[in-house]
């Protein structure tokens, strides 16, 4: 008898070892409980950023989703191995949908995915895919190169000042599409770029804002997570350029526009296809067109003629006819890079390592 007991006792104990490891979903799940969806940033919502734009999109979510979702979300998680234990957490967790929303989180999210097959895990900015894991991203390099048109016809120094925080392709390639974007209506131009190694430090940030001003740059610009560049050049009377949110709203009219980030469609559609059995693998790289990616009101401090401008080069980037990196693109050294005739694949885009001419600085290894 104690024997046939102490068989059950481990049986029962192997279901919930599978279940736990998994991620396996019993059958008898009752189909109204809400499925749980979680959500890990790298910074506070409270930067009024990156992180404060993804939890607009998570709001978004729950509005449109209703009663068949329940959300959680933690802060503030550092990139590596803190990030697997809470991915892993999540799983074990039951959660269904689970969204890690910044670029080193993509190998701690590759490693869980392979122990919980019945779980959807979904990494911004990556490049790494699993039949459980897809990758999300925008082509924010279209709204940078038209806010880079505004920065070139505000500058009077020519030097425009950019805080930026890693050299890897997604941050480059912002940095190249905003100076295009600016020697496009201003040939004397020049971008100069200051790393700060952080996607979220506001003091570093508004150290490097406060250097690049020092140096003569009278309109900052920057690739950080907080509004301190913004209101490093607004201390000093100077324009500035927000990113991931519309800063203007944070930092005052002295913010000319800024390239955002919306994400709330994206994950309204993700979230529904995993409830109704349609979620499948893919790595999405959306534009303009799809929404995830726009450009904000303007300041009244920019011309009605500056205004003209950003929006006959928006509809040809909508049109599909012409893209931001079309030849002839030189690189720092004069090089050509990209023909006249020619234009940038994804892959080159996604692996871009180089500036353009008109960087001042240095992009890395």
């Amino acid at each position: 008898m104690r024997k046939n007991r102490a068989l059950s006792v481990l049986a029962i104990l192997s279901i919930f070892t599978w279940f736990l490891f998994t991620g396996g979903v019993p059958a008898t799940v009752d189909a109204a409980e809400p499925q749980k969806i979680a959500f890990i940033y790298v910074s506070s919502v409270g930067d009024l950023g990156w992180s404060y734009e993804h939890d607009n999109g998570r709001k978004m979510l729950e509005a449109e989703l209703g009663d068949k979702i329940k959300t959680a979300i933690i802060e503030s998680v550092p990139e590596g191995p803190d990030a697997a234990r809470i991915i892993r957490q999540y799983a074990m967790q039951g959660y269904k949908v689970i969204f890690a929303t910044s670029f080193g989180y993509m190998d701690p999210m590759v490693e869980v995915a392979r122990d919980f097959p019945n779980v959807y895990f979904e990494h911004c900015s990556g490049y790494k895919t699993a039949p459980n894991m897809s990758t999300y991203f925008g082509r924010m390099y279209q709204p940078r190169y038209l806010s880079g048109i505004v920065a070139g016809k505000m500058t009077k120094s020519n030097i425009i000042g950019y805080v930026a925080a890693f050299p890897i392709p997604e941050v480059i390639r912002g940095i190249n599409a905003f100076t295009l974007g600016a020697r496009s209506v201003n040939p004397d131009a020049q971008v100069r770029v200051v790393w700060t190694s952080t996607w979220f430090d506001p003091v570093k940030e508004r150290e490097a804002a406060v250097a690049l001003l020092d140096a003569g740059a009278d309109l900052i610009a920057q690739h950080q997570d907080t509004t301190e560049p913004q209101k490093a050049a607004k201390d000093r009377g100077l324009p500035s350029i927000g990113y991931d949110s519309d800063m203007r709203k944070f930092v005052g009219d002295s913010v000319l526009v800024s390239p955002v980030w919306d994400w709330g469609s994206y994950y309204v559609e993700r979230v529904t296809a995993a409830l109704d059995g349609t979620w499948k693998t893919h790595q999405y790289w959306g534009g303009m067109k799809d929404g995830i990616v726009r450009l904000s009101d303007f300041s009244p401090q920019v011309p009605q003629e500056v205004k003209d401008l950003v929006a006959a080069k928006q509809q040809a980037i909508l049109s599909g006819k012409w893209d931001v990196f079309h030849g002839p693109i030189l690189d720092q050294d004069g090089k050509e890079v990209v023909p006249a005739d020619g234009k940038m694949s994804d892959p080159d885009m996604l692996n871009m390592s180089f500036f353009v001419k008109g960087v001042v600085g240095k992009a890395g290894n």
